[in-house]
C-alpha cells in the first residue's frame, strides 16, 4: 500500500482513484489508514465478498490474501489485472500508470 501512496498524486492527475480492499475490520482499517496517512480509499472486506468476486487468491501458507491489482475503466470493465504469486509480487506503479495513461488516450476514452 505504501508503494501506491508514493505516487498517489500521479494517479489523481490521470483522473484515477485507488481503492484498497483488505480483510481487516473497519476499526483496524481506520486505525491503519490514520497511522500511515493513506490518502486513498480503504474498504474493509471482512467476509471476502469483494475479493471472492475478483478471484483474489487466499493462501494461508503465504500469510493470507495474495496481492491483486486491477485497473477498472469508467465503464466498470477490468482493463488490467495482476494476480500476485507472493506478498511481494506487486507491479511497479509505472506499469499501472502507463495502463491508465493509455486508457485516457482519445481512442480508448
Amino acid at each position: 500500500m505504501a508503494q501506491l501512496r508514493q505516487d498517489y498524486d500521479k494517479f489523481v492527475a490521470l483522473d484515477a482513484e485507488i481503492i484498497a480492499i483488505g480483510p481487516d475490520g473497519p476499526n483496524a482499517f481506520k486505525r491503519f489508514w490514520q497511522e500511515n496517512d493513506i490518502p486513498y480509499i480503504g474498504l474493509a472486506d471482512i467476509k471476502s465478498r469483494v475479493a471472492d468476486k475478483y478471484y483474489q487468491e487466499v493462501n494461508l501458507l503465504r500469510m493470507g490474501r495474495m496481492p491483486a491489482i486491477f485497473v477498472i475503466d469508467k465503464n466498470g470493465v477490468i482493463q488490467y489485472a495482476h494476480y500476485g504469486s507472493s506478498m511481494s509480487d506487486i507491479p511497479p506503479n509505472e506499469e499501472i500508470l502507463e495502463v491508465i495513461t493509455t486508457l485516457n488516450q482519445p481512442q480508448f476514452a
